[in-house]
């Protein structure tokens, strides 16, 4: 049975978790001085997204019952974890249920780990390769990814449609790899099984069979592994990199670590070194 809304708990909940959390780490630009601590209540409305009326009005403790689909949405843009989610939904009078498609909050644990990597350019994907979080110096390597809508940041449709790598200020150009697109392909389908009601899933879909014959070609074939094997990156200020990649799986959210790492003493370890400068100033930058 649902419980009847609190509307003056829910709306002290937004706001506390609003001012604690930073542009960066909610992928978005500073965009000059704040007076106030945290975002802005329009900057979460657009996260959810909402309008940024009924976002005020929530936060006043005076707006209507908000629907499933917003609170999942206000749980995704404040980053919380199960257990605040679960607070959010009990504040909100409603049960508490593992959303329907992949989850898009990267673990605090997670954040502060590929912050802790100076000399690797580290990203935190999400199941259909969302970019959902990244370091300074994969900022530098692979592009500023706060420039982009977060449905823009995604790997996938980068590989399979090359002028949306274009919209990510200061990307490298990566050499093909067909293992890897014939990888991508299989996994999207494995995304669909696993999450056969999450809409973003089935978009992402209909927009590469539209847009790129080669998933479309690829997209009835076998589910194959990973390569593991160096990937090329060329860069507009450093040119090529050989770069190793690993992947540690994060599996409670059904997410992975991908690391960019360079052979030691190598002309990629000086490219990196250099693109480390860069990175620095870019630094707890994250999606």
């Amino acid at each position: 049975m649902m419980e009847a809304m609190d509307q003056r708990g829910l709306g002290a909940f937004l706001r506390l978790h609003r001012e604690r959390l930073t542009p960066a780490v909610a992928g978005l630009p500073e965009n000059g001085p704040r007076r106030t601590p945290g975002l802005r209540r329009e900057e979460v409305a657009g996260l959810v997204p909402v309008s940024a009326q009924h976002y005020t009005r929530l936060e006043q403790g005076r707006g209507s019952l908000p629907s499933r689909e917003v609170l999942a949405g206000l749980a995704r843009a404040l980053r919380l974890d199960d257990a605040q989610r679960r607070y959010l939904y009990t504040l909100a009078g409603e049960a508490f249920s593992v959303p329907p498609g992949p989850p898009a909050d990267v673990p605090d644990r997670v954040r502060e780990l590929i912050g802790r990597l100076p000399l690797t350019a580290a990203l935190v994907l999400g199941a259909r390769y969302d970019v959902l979080a990244w370091n300074g110096l994969a900022a530098a390597l692979l592009g500023d990814f706060s420039a982009c809508a977060p449905g823009e940041r995604n790997l996938i449709r980068m590989y399979f449609v090359p002028e949306e790598r274009k919209k990510v200020p200061g990307a490298s150009q990566v050499v093909g790899d067909p293992a890897f697109g014939r990888h991508c392909a299989g996994q999207l389908r494995v995304v669909a099984a696993r999450y056969p009601g999450d809409e973003p899933t089935r978009r992402l879909i209909r927009d590469l069979v539209r847009r790129s014959p080669e998933f479309a070609r690829l997209w009835p074939g076998e589910i194959t592994d990973r390569p593991v094997r160096p990937k090329t990156f060329v860069h507009p200020a450093v040119g090529t990199l050989e770069l190793r990649v690993d992947w540690l799986a994060v599996p409670d959210r059904d997410q992975h670590v991908v690391l960019y790492t360079a052979e030691p003493g190598s002309p990629s370890a000086g490219a990196l070194e250099l693109l480390r400068v860069i990175g620095t100033q870019r630094m707890g930058v994250a999606g």
